[in-house]
């Protein structure tokens, strides 16, 4: 166990899910899926499907994983229960360290971005909204993680609402005008065909459909976790590409694609306001800085609790300390405050690729998710290796097409820019463990010489 109390249900782990994954990346993500095809709808649509179907397969064959292990960290408990403790704790720095709080330093910049598009705010102040914004997360997950569990429900719901209406309402207008079947029929003429690719569209993707390991995260905080989180990961993940793919259908039908690639992130606000009037337009931007918030709280939940679940196993620095949660909100608040420090510093990063600080651009909202895909195979392996009693399809089809899945996704990743320095920068992190796990020994060491 891990020391913090099941407090979440069904709706909370779906939401979880749901809420994650559907958040910025369908609306930061949607222009750079069409840019990458070189403007064709047809193949971004396929991107789409893809990059669905593979979330859906891979949630599923996790979920033969969680029936069987629950322990208080999702992932990192299905490899430790495979290959050890030790390998487990380093997937578990990866995700401490680099995964989640990568992710998290994003989506604090595009919940300030949307709402710097509302308010019409320019220069340094989108960052300062970012900052302002990451604070606010990280103050909610230290004060009430039963607020947290509640808002993330809420702003699922919320999300939803938008791209339903796009979805629906796109559709209709857009068969009615014949938008939608031009813009299958014929390519974008203003975009240059320099985007990479169907696969370099399926990892633009990858982080719009990226959040659903995240559920994994409150293993030990769910009802019933056996039963409750092999149904949120394959439910939610469903919920997610259907969703998606109506979306970006309802899109074809409001907005051509040279409008659509041109446009960028405003895309979304142009199409509704075309659909619904100005003040819809306005309100939608409204329910996307939500729906990032709900994600950004999402990806909190999960930075916090990878630490805390390191530090409750006696690994990590100083695992006694942060193992250590709240008597009264039973939160583990010291993770939390590292956590803030870890988000902040990717943060730095995501900052430092706009003031040109690199040799190119260091992309932190994509390089991480090609690494964690990465370490799915060592689950995939695990379940086709010992997980005798099931079925072929359990045993061996779905782990495999899980893991072509992963191979296709690390594969895209390789042609990203920097890849190597991202490469590199995370065996230094990893490396640090190796440093945690000397000064455990030692001050174990020098505990056991004291008390003899």
């Amino acid at each position: 166990m891990s020391g913090l109390k099941e407090k979440f249900g069904l709706a909370t782990a779906i939401s979880m899910v749901v809420g994650i994954v559907i958040g910025s990346g369908v609306f930061f993500k949607a222009d750079d899926v069409l840019v990458a095809t070189n403007g064709s709808l047809l193949l971004a649509i396929l991107a789409w499907l893809i990059g669905g179907s593979i979330m859906v397969v891979s949630a599923y064959t996790f979920s033969l994983a969680a029936r069987r292990v629950s322990k208080s960290n999702g992932i990192v408990d299905y490899v430790e229960a495979g290959y050890g403790e030790r390998v487990g704790f380093y997937v578990g720095y990866f995700m401490a360290f680099i995964y989640y709080p990568t992710l998290t330093g994003v989506l604090a910049w595009v919940s300030a971005l949307y709402t710097s598009i509302l308010f019409g705010i320019e220069g340094y102040g989108l960052w300062y909204i970012a900052i302002i914004y990451l604070l606010m997360i990280v103050l909610l997950n230290y004060l009430s993680p039963i607020l947290s569990g509640k808002f993330q429900v809420s702003a699922t719901i919320i999300k939803l609402i938008p791209l339903s209406l796009v979805a629906v309402v796109g559709l209709i207008v857009g068969l009615v005008s014949g938008l939608t079947i031009e813009n299958f029929t014929s390519a974008a003429s203003g975009v240059a065909q320099t985007g990479g690719g169907l696969s370099v569209a399926v990892l633009a993707t990858a982080f719009a459909y990226e959040g659903w390991i995240v559920a994994t995260s409150i293993n030990s905080e769910l009802k019933d976790a056996k039963k409750t989180l092999p149904k949120a990961l394959v439910l939610g993940s469903i919920i997610v590409m259907i969703t998606y793919i109506m979306y970006y259908v309802g899109l074809a039908g409001t907005l051509s694609n040279e409008v659509f690639a041109v446009e960028g992130d405003n895309a979304v606000n142009i199409a509704v306001s075309t659909l619904f009037g100005s003040f819809a337009g306005t309100a939608l931007t409204v329910f996307v800085i939500i729906s990032c918030l709900g994600t950004l709280n999402g990806l909190m939940l999960g930075t916090s609790r990878s630490i805390h679940s390191l530090a409750y196993r006696n690994k990590g620095f100083a695992p006694k300390f942060f193992a250590k949660t709240a008597e009264g909100t039973n939160s583990p608040t010291r993770s939390i405050m590292l956590s803030l420090v870890i988000m902040s510093a990717w943060g730095l990063v995501w900052f430092g690729n706009f003031e040109g600080w690199f040799n190119g651009f260091l992309d932190t909202s994509e390089l991480p998710i090609a690494f964690l895909y990465a370490i799915y195979l060592l689950v995939y392996l695990w379940i086709m290796r010992t997980f005798t009693d099931l079925n072929v399809w359990q045993r061996y089809l779905a782990p495999s097409l899980s893991t072509v899945g992963s191979l296709y996704i690390v594969y895209a990743a390789v042609q990203k820019d920097l890849f190597l320095v991202f490469a590199l920068i995370t065996l230094l992190i990893i490396a640090s463990a190796f440093v945690s796990e000397f000064l455990n020994k030692k001050a174990e060491t020098k505990l056991a010489v004291a008390s003899e």
